[in-house]
């Protein structure tokens, strides 16, 4: 499984527990207009679940910037450790 696919993974199973939407629903273009839930409470909620799965902190403009799925994996996949 590539990092990319870890992530995107985890991400969704990260959506399920703050939306209870289906994670195959979930996709990189999945963005904040596209899940009714995902409103000022529900992305703190998210960003818990995310900070929690793995076992990261985000700070204020990460949390600006997660406006897609996209960004939340790109953001993520920085934060990770480096595999060699």
């Amino acid at each position: 499984m590539s990092d990319n696919d870890y992530v995107l993974t985890n991400v969704r199973e990260a959506f399920k527990a703050a939306f209870d939407v289906n994670p195959q629903l979930v996709s990189m273009e999945t963005t904040a207009s596209d899940i009714s839930a995902w409103d000022s409470v529900g992305h703190l909620s998210l960003a818990g679940n995310l900070e929690e799965i793995f076992k990261i902190s985000l700070d204020v403009d990460e949390l600006m910037e997660m406006e897609s799925v996209r960004e939340i994996v790109r953001i993520i996949e920085a934060k990770l450790p480096k595999k060699e």
